[in-house]
């Protein structure tokens, strides 16, 4: 069942923004400063391409002073307004009963979208 939910996820739209990830990703590497940026919105990028079966956990151990830092900076410059993109898609999707799964992994895109440092996308496994 995730693997037709992620599929529906790619067609309607997840695959379009997945690759506007990528391009910023790219895009952010080109400097030395955007790198830790890039390498986060890569993380995102990879969420978006199959978040059905994947969630988001903190890092183990402590992340620290400058994970902190660069979670500020991250929200200042684009993370507050990805993050409210995912939440109005999500909400958008949970007023129909049906669009509910599709409205939580916007939602926990969002979560991913606020605070990406010191966060890692564990792939659940069932047994």
């Amino acid at each position: 069942m995730k693997i037709l939910a992620n599929i529906l996820w790619l067609i309607f739209g997840g695959f379009a923004t997945a690759m506007e990830y990528f391009a910023a990703s790219i895009a952010l590497m080109v400097t030395i400063i955007g790198i830790p940026f890039g390498l986060q919105t890569l993380k995102l990028g990879v969420l978006e391409l199959w978040p059905f079966g994947s969630r988001v956990e903190t890092t183990e151990g402590n992340p620290g002073c400058l994970s902190t830092i660069m979670n500020i900076i991250w929200f200042f410059v684009g993370g507050f307004w990805i993050m409210i993109t995912h939440v109005a898609f999500g909400i958008l999707l949970f007023v129909t009963v049906i669009g509910a799964p599709w409205g939580y992994q916007h939602f926990k895109l969002a979560k991913l979208a606020l605070t990406p440092f010191g966060r890692t996308i564990v792939p659940e496994l069932d047994l």
